[in-house]
């Protein structure tokens, strides 16, 4: 476990204690794409929407939205990551190659759930249930997912937004269990100029990445982000996939014991929208982005549930 990640399992422990049955009277639907689908809301992306994506790029510059993946990057428990450098049959003085070329390979030991990262809809379920009904007994194995691995997700390309929701409450660093939700989502769309629509992937800007190397006890147990109800008002927007520069979007406490990662189940298992964790927005906030081509080709890693990812903004 990572030194932020045991700080967070200590808060965790405590809203843990208190919390009933989640997800009590809730249900997973069908999909309305049909009884085989794996994708979700990446089902509505279409060549269209990419081209005017492209349209948005009046700079040219790019922006990289990953922050770098290390030994001490924010993890939630147990999730770590290390990595080893080898010269694979390279001993001193042993020439493998006519030229004498020599060369290093890597082996990294890690959960993909760490660092920036997606978060697939084979991640979260209600009672063993997950999206479209699929149940784990069904798909989830000890060497991979059967079914809703991130290997079928296409590319992403499409509008990004970005709300900046630290410069909607006047600050440059939200608190620690501020949430906000369809209220504070709509006026701060609206006073920095920007709509969202169907198909695009909306980031919100806590400045919560600003605590990192400076506050990790901090960053890594508590955190500001989206309320229940501005979940549902999201999820209703069809949009195909809500991030935050936070490492679980949630707000950390919840607004109520029994609503702990409420939105993980609302977004993926019930709507399929994929969730965005530890984005980068710092760039996009200083420079006022609103609007982007939004562009995500993670690995295609059978199985997986997660992925780290380094996904970029165009403008």
């Amino acid at each position: 476990m990572t030194r932020i990640g045991s700080f967070f399992a200590a808060a965790l422990l405590l809203v843990l204690l208190s919390v009933p049955a989640w997800g009590q009277g809730a249900s997973i639907p069908k999909s309305k794409w049909g009884a085989d689908d794996q994708l979700g809301a990446v089902n509505m992306l279409t060549p269209a929407m990419a081209k005017q994506a492209a349209g948005l790029v009046r700079t040219g510059k790019v922006y990289a939205l990953g922050i770098i993946t290390a030994s001490d990057t924010p993890a939630f428990p147990p999730r770590t990551y290390s990595i080893t450098i080898v010269q694979p049959g390279q001993q001193v003085g042993k020439v493998v190659f006519p030229n004498e070329l020599t060369y290093n390979d890597d082996i990294i030991h890690t959960w993909v759930g760490i660092g920036s990262q997606i978060d697939g809809l084979g991640h979260v379920g209600l009672r063993h249930e997950y999206y479209n009904q699929h149940k784990a007994t069904d798909f989830a194995g000890i060497t991979g997912l059967g079914k809703l691995g991130l290997e079928h997700v296409p590319p992403i390309v499409t509008r990004g937004v970005l709300i900046n929701m630290a410069k909607y409450f006047g600050v440059e660093t939200m608190k620690e269990g501020q949430a906000f939700n369809s209220k504070e989502i709509q006026e701060a769309a609206r006073q920095q100029g920007v709509t969202i629509r169907k198909g695009d992937v909306v980031l919100f800007h806590t400045g919560w990445l600003n605590l990192l190397g400076k506050n990790d006890k901090l960053f890594g147990s508590q955190e500001p982000g989206l309320g229940v109800e501005g979940g549902k008002y999201l999820a209703g927007l069809d949009v195909v996939a809500v991030g935050a520069d936070t490492w679980g979007l949630d707000v950390v406490p919840p607004e109520k014991p029994d609503t702990i990662f409420q939105n993980h189940l609302t977004l993926l298992a019930q709507n399929g929208i994929y969730i965005l964790e530890n984005m980068d927005t710092r760039e996009l906030a200083k420079d006022g982005a609103t609007e982007f081509m939004f562009v995500l080709g993670h690995a295609r890693m059978a199985g997986t549930v997660q992925m780290i990812i380094n996904p970029v903004a165009i403008r």
